[in-house]
């Protein structure tokens, strides 16, 4: 089995920006693997208006302070960038972080993103067929760029649409990113399991990914849960104005005493 990991979401709403950029530092100290933010341009929950930040600008600042953790976006909305435009951007920020970058990758749904900033929503399925459309666009733009990206950029694809994100995550993905409770996330890891072997793909070089609800911050036996389901790598989401992190150490030490196990 994988090492587990921590990953720390941080939800760049409803808090200044000093306060974010803290959190992700402090979230670093304590021993979390990787760091995480999502690609919206307004909250999701609480005040509809409330502060936001951009995505891809705070990465590159995170990149620079931050010195272990591995960063990136859970997930970049593939309708919001030109795909030669955004691999270049990933390839900057993986150079800034010195080759720290995941690349988050999702088909897009939050509707008010796309009729604020004037983009076309049509359908779920179109969104999908756009995304597998730009997927291979992306791979072969980073391979292109000079200097080329530091290592092979690991693509994560959330969600868990059984016959085209599933499929998609097996052609493209080193992450796949899941959402529901164990059980559902089992059943979508099964269904994974079997694109891969449709594909002829190794599952086992597809990291898997699930969060941990904020109900259950403070039991890290959670996670024997989220293992039973196939999930080693946890993310624990949290927007401002606080971050109240300290929940963290006793996973850290959980994750240090079962991955020496």
């Amino acid at each position: 089995m994988r090492p587990v990991r921590l990953a720390m979401h941080l939800h760049p709403q409803h808090a200044d920006y000093a306060a974010l950029r803290q959190a992700a530092v402090t979230a670093e100290e304590i021993g979390v693997d990787i760091v995480y933010n999502w690609d919206h341009f307004y909250p999701l929950y609480g005040e509809p208006d409330g502060e936001h930040f951009e995505c891809w600008t705070m990465l590159a600042s995170l990149a620079e302070v931050t010195e272990r953790v591995e960063i990136g976006p859970l997930v970049t909305c593939n309708s919001y960038r030109n795909p030669h435009l955004l691999a270049d951007m990933a390839r900057t920020v993986d150079h800034i972080s010195g080759g720290r970058l995941i690349l988050g990758m999702g088909s897009g749904w939050f509707r008010r993103d796309y009729d604020e900033f004037g983009y076309e929503f049509g359908t779920a399925a179109g969104r999908l067929r756009h995304l597998a459309a730009n997927l291979p666009v992306i791979e072969e733009r980073l391979a292109k760029g000079n200097p080329p990206p530091t290592r092979r950029i690991p693509i994560l694809i959330g969600g868990g649409g059984e016959k085209v994100t599933l499929r998609l995550t097996a052609e493209h993905a080193a992450i796949w990113h899941g959402f529901g409770k164990p059980e559902e996330l089992a059943h979508k890891n099964r269904v994974l399991d079997d694109w891969c072997a449709r594909l002829g793909r190794d599952s086992g070089e597809i990291e898997r990914s699930g969060g941990v609800p904020s109900a259950r911050f403070g039991d890290p036996s959670y996670g024997e849960d989220l293992l039973a389901a196939g999930i080693t790598q946890f993310t624990f989401g949290m927007g401002g104005p606080r971050f109240d992190l300290g929940y963290l150490a006793d996973w850290v030490a959980w994750r240090d005493e079962r991955n020496a196990g």
